[in-house]
């Protein structure tokens, strides 16, 4: 399966469709697929008390916090599974957690 092949895997797709024992044959395949759609806690971030000291870019695993120019921005929401590993390395409460959304 091509790179621009992967871009037809949808939740409609068969199994026949899928790449053999799910093996992925590109890169950056996750950006096609919104994931975040099913966390169960979401991150809050609170940019007024934020430092900008982006420990928390770091560790995101969906690398769902985008920075620029040295600053981070709002979750990428799409993406964000909701694992509570930038709330816990946050050294300044920036981040808080919300059950639910």
């Amino acid at each position: 399966m091509k790179d621009n092949e992967m871009k037809n895997i949808s939740p409609n797709s068969t199994y026949q469709e899928m790449t053999p024992a799910g093996n992925i044959y590109g890169s950056g395949t996750s950006q096609m697929f919104n994931t975040g759609d099913w966390r169960t806690a979401t991150p809050v971030w609170a940019a007024d008390i934020c430092k900008q000291c982006l420990l928390c870019f770091p560790v995101c695993p969906d690398s769902s916090i985008p920075v620029s120019d040295k600053k981070r921005a709002d979750f990428d929401f799409d993406h964000c599974k909701g694992c509570g590993i930038c709330f816990k390395v946050c050294p300044f409460g920036a981040i808080t957690m919300k059950d639910g959304e």
